[in-house]
């Protein structure tokens, strides 16, 4: 089980931490990736971290601002968003992917397990 925490509301050029847990005795041997999903829009790709940490792919709106790490010993991965955007509200979901390759990680269907989902939004 996938729990995602840390959203809420700010203002643009603010910075937020986004954490998602693994509960339920799960190892966390994964690789790890967050989507999000904006009102009327698709969920779209914004970054996932292999099992290890060492690779890590940004979508392009997420490059600069967005950073995607992991800690093993708390079972959780984090991202880090700074100089947040009215364009980046939406709700943001943590999912575990079944591959790291770059050409399938931005696609839904790599991803066989997901969090509730955590709003954030981003007032101007």
């Amino acid at each position: 089980q996938l729990m995602e925490s840390g959203g809420g509301s700010v203002q643009a050029g603010d910075s937020l931490r986004l954490s998602c847990t693994a509960s339920g005795g799960e190892q966390f041997t994964y690789n790890m990736g967050w989507f999000r999903q904006a009102p009327g829009k698709e969920r779209e790709f914004v970054a996932v971290i292999s099992r290890s940490g060492s690779i890590v792919h940004y979508a392009e709106f997420a490059k600069g601002r967005f950073t995607l790490s992991r800690e093993h010993a708390k079972n959780t991965v984090y991202l880090q968003m700074t100089n947040l955007k009215p364009e980046d509200t939406a709700v943001y979901y943590c999912g575990r992917a079944t591959e790291i390759r770059a050409e399938v990680v931005t696609k839904i269907e790599t991803y066989d397990a997901w969090g509730q989902g955590t709003q954030i939004t981003v007032s101007s």
